[in-house]
């Protein structure tokens, strides 16, 4: 009997062990897993917080993974994550073709897929796409030198982001869109790119040749090859590629730096240039003249909409999508976050009234 009831008091400690181990289990597991680009640029450290307020009050857990500039430690960084039983993932991709592999193993997994900012190319494992528009991003940059041209035959200096990333060709395709017929018409004049000019007369552009411009004029969103790009093209500059020039500047960290180095050549009289992203240095430049504009894409509101998106998901809820982008395989739903142009007159409205930023973060303001 005493063995008997031994045996019975075994067997219900056991299973207690079990459940209590089984609700750990649930416990630990993440509802939603994010992959971000790297941690060496203050937007994506930004957006790591401002991930982990928006799943504040809820019942959902999230873990975040940063990729450091590697696509493969991005697939390592999905698999880790898919291991941890996510149920969606929000990517931002290094490399929009080579994190297609990594979404695809999500998907394999049952896991939906939302990508973050910049589009997964080249595969139909992406569910979602949260996102800026792009387009009217280049658009903007390209109007603001536009309404700052001073006469014609005025310089124009051309550059790009990364040919990796797919929001490069779209901030491109805008910005052309605008500029090329202020191109045709001698407004501008290209400075800086064969293939450009050579293109001049496309009032739009295929794929490819919108890759050869890029090849050339990339700064592969790196300040230092920026840097260096302008220097080499002022060098070889001729005088009347030089006076009042317009500077098409991809975004705020490229911005700065060919700025120092444009505002260093005593042969520039003055020069307009473009940025985005509203980054603080750059702010900063902008109240004290160095740097022109930059489109303000409140990341606050690109969060919100991407964790409103994932949660929408766990609720099993149609997410809500305003538009879809060609992503080279299929056609991905989207969500698209407005933008706002932001330059000495509004940067108070714009950026310190609406609290991203407090007055005290600039000087001169």
């Amino acid at each position: 009997m005493k063995k008997g009831f031994k045996a019975v008091a075994l067997l219900v400690v056991i299973m207690l062990f079990a459940a209590v181990v089984a609700a750990c289990g649930k416990d630990n597991k993440v509802s939603v897993g994010i992959v971000l680009p790297t941690k060496d640029e203050p937007r994506w450290v930004q957006d790591e917080q401002r991930f982990k307020d928006a799943l504040k009050g809820t019942d959902y857990t999230t873990d975040i993974l940063f990729s450091q500039g590697s696509s493969a430690k991005e697939k390592e960084n999905v698999e880790t994550l898919i291991n941890k039983g996510i149920q969606v993932l929000i990517i931002c991709p290094q490399d929009g073709d080579a994190a297609a592999a990594a979404v695809e193993s999500a998907k394999k997994a049952g896991v939906k897929v939302i990508s973050y900012d910049r589009l997964i190319t080249k595969t139909d494992a992406v569910d979602y796409y949260v996102t800026f528009d792009s387009v009217a991003v280049g658009k903007a940059q390209a109007q603001y030198l536009v309404d700052h041209a001073k006469g014609s035959g005025e310089p124009l200096y051309l550059y790009a982001g990364a040919a990796s990333d797919n929001n490069a060709f779209l901030f491109f395709e805008g910005a052309w869109s605008v500029l090329q017929p202020k191109i045709a018409d001698g407004t501008f004049k290209i400075a800086n790119s064969s293939e450009a000019e050579g293109l001049k007369g496309n009032a739009t552009l295929e794929r490819d040749q919108m890759s050869k411009i890029i090849g050339q004029i990339t700064t592969n969103w790196d300040a230092n090859e920026a840097k260096n790009k302008a220097q080499t093209h002022l060098t070889a500059a001729a005088a009347d590629m030089k006076g009042d020039v317009a500077i098409l500047a991809p975004n705020d960290g490229t911005a700065r730096s060919i700025a120092d180095v444009f505002g260093s050549d005593k042969d520039v009289k003055s020069f307009v240039v473009s940025g985005q992203d509203a980054e603080q240095a750059s702010i900063q430049y902008v109240i004290d003249g160095k740097q022109s504009m930059t489109v303000f894409k409140d990341v606050r509101n690109l969060v919100k909409d991407a964790m409103g998106m994932a949660l929408s998901i766990l609720d099993s809820k149609t997410p809500e999508t305003t538009g879809e982008y060609d992503n080279g395989k299929i056609k991905v739903p989207a969500k698209q976050t407005d933008v706002i142009v932001v330059d000495k007159d509004n940067v108070k409205s714009a950026l310190i009234d609406s609290g991203y930023y407090k007055a005290s973060d600039f000087q001169g303001l």
